[in-house]
């Protein structure tokens, strides 16, 4: 699950926030943000335009069970992604529960269905229910990695592999050394 150049991290501490189109476009990327940072510490953050590459690779799982879904992934993706601003950042926790902290600010995937008080219920404007009628895939602004491999995954996606040595080093020592 490591290279080289990031061998030292210990990404049970670390997770990649994903913001999507539907938070650039309402102007929620601080209040995002400034929520996270309550929980973690953001040690890089960029914006960059979506390659179908990146979104097909970071929504592998939609694409494998499409089946299941009403809608034709591969399609909505790229009218989602493609081509669109999305705003990326490392959040880096002081115990190994990053994921599991951030995926509960998040709250349910479903804006509508998110408990109060998470980023999704507080700041979402859509529903499943919605998205079903619109034969869509449901706004919810936000992602981020589900477990330590995802991480991993989601920040060669995002940031690049080939950036590791240079982002990675800003990572704090405490990371790179289990204190919990």
């Amino acid at each position: 699950m490591s290279t080289s150049t990031d061998a030292g991290t210990d990404w049970t501490r670390c997770s990649v926030v994903l913001l999507k189109p539907d938070c650039l476009r309402r102007g929620l990327v601080t209040a995002v943000l400034d929520r996270v940072q309550r929980e973690v510490d953001i040690v890089a953050a960029e914006g960059t335009t979506v390659a179908d590459w990146q979104i097909f690779t970071h929504y592998w799982d939609l694409l494998a069970f499409r089946h299941r879904l009403d809608v034709d992934v591969a399609e909505c993706l790229r009218r989602l992604y493609v081509g669109r601003r999305v705003v990326v950042a490392l959040a880096v926790g002081e115990c190994d529960d990053t994921a599991a902290r951030l995926r509960a600010l998040l709250g349910h995937f479903d804006p509508s269905a998110a408990e109060p008080g998470t980023i999704r219920a507080d700041l979402g404007a859509d529903s499943l229910v919605a998205a079903r009628q619109e034969h869509r895939l449901v706004n919810n602004l936000v992602h981020t990695s589900d477990d330590p491999a995802a991480a991993w995954r989601d920040f060669h996606i995002w940031f690049g592999g080939h950036r590791a040595a240079h982002l990675l080093s800003a990572v704090p020592e405490v990371v790179k050394t289990p204190v919990c």
